[in-house]
C-alpha cells in the first residue's frame, strides 16, 4: 500500500515538474510543421487525381496562412520571439498565444469549406492553384536569405 502511495506521488510530482519546463519553453512563431514535404512539377500533378490534388491544396493553404503574417519577423519554423528579438514577456506570449488560436480558428473554417467545394473546381484550375502556392512558398523561402 504504501509503495502505491509513494509511486502515485511521485508520478504526479514527475508531471508537474514536467509541465512546469513547458511553461518556460520559448513558443515559436511559425509552427515547425509550417512547411511543405515536396514541390511538384505541372506534368506530375497532371497525372494525380482530384482527392490527392485537394490534398496538396489544403496543405499549401495551412502553410501560407501560417507564415504570411509574420514575413517580416522569420519564415522559418521554429524561430522564437527570442530568436528575433521580442522580450518573452507574459503581454507578447498572451498576443502570440491568441493570434495562434484564432489563425486555427480561421483554418479549421477554410478547410471545412475546401473541402466541401472545391471537389466541384476544375482539375486544371486545382493544378495551377498548388503551383502559384507553391511558387509563393519558395519566394518566402528565399525572402530571408
Amino acid at each position: 500500500m504504501k509503495k502505491i502511495i509513494f509511486l502515485s506521488l511521485f508520478v504526479i510530482l514527475g508531471m508537474g515538474h514536467m509541465n512546469a519546463q513547458a511553461k518556460g519553453k520559448p513558443i515559436s512563431i511559425i509552427s515547425v510543421g509550417a512547411s511543405v514535404k515536396k514541390f511538384h512539377e505541372k506534368s506530375e500533378l497532371e497525372t494525380m487525381q482530384k482527392g490527392p490534388l485537394l490534398e496538396l491544396y489544403i496543405e499549401r493553404i495551412k502553410v501560407l496562412v501560417n507564415t504570411l503574417p509574420y514575413i517580416a519577423l522569420t519564415t522559418k519554423p521554429g524561430v522564437t520571439m527570442q530568436d528575433v528579438g521580442i522580450p518573452d514577456n507574459s503581454e507578447n506570449i498572451k498576443a502570440l498565444n491568441a493570434q495562434k488560436e484564432n489563425t486555427a480558428a480561421f483554418l479549421n473554417t477554410t478547410i471545412e469549406f475546401q473541402r466541401t467545394m472545391m471537389p466541384y473546381s476544375d482539375k486544371g484550375n486545382l493544378i495551377s492553384s498548388i503551383l502559384y502556392y507553391e511558387s509563393m512558398l519558395k519566394e518566402l523561402n528565399q525572402l530571408n536569405e
